[in-house]
């Protein structure tokens, strides 16, 4: 397992397009075999950025897998606008270090 990570830097008035385009980006993620989960944050402290968290079963499923498949060109005709306010977009692997909330 792979987690891609998607930090978008936008104008704050496009926001609420962002985000309805990136639900209806979602139908894509959530229909690939490859796709884990998903997740889109905004930062509480700066309007229009995001932050979107992908688990991919394998960063060669990710590129190779779901590029190629017959998800990913609507996926990317719905973000297609964004991809120039992408800031950074890296898959990282998960560590040792976990936890959880104390109960």
């Amino acid at each position: 397992m792979i987690v891609e990570y998607i930090r978008y830097k936008l104008p704050a008035t496009d926001a609420p397009a962002f985000e309805s385009d990136y639900a209806r980006a979602a139908t894509s993620l959530a229909a690939s075999p490859f796709c884990q989960d998903y997740e889109l944050t905004r930062c509480s402290d700066e309007a229009g950025v995001y932050i979107l968290r992908i688990r991919w079963t394998s960063a060669e499923d990710h590129m190779q897998g779901f590029r190629r498949s017959e998800h990913f060109p609507p996926f990317l005709a719905a973000i297609r606008p964004y991809v120039p306010q992408i800031q950074e977009m890296r898959h990282y692997e998960l560590t040792e270090v976990v936890g959880g909330a104390a109960g």
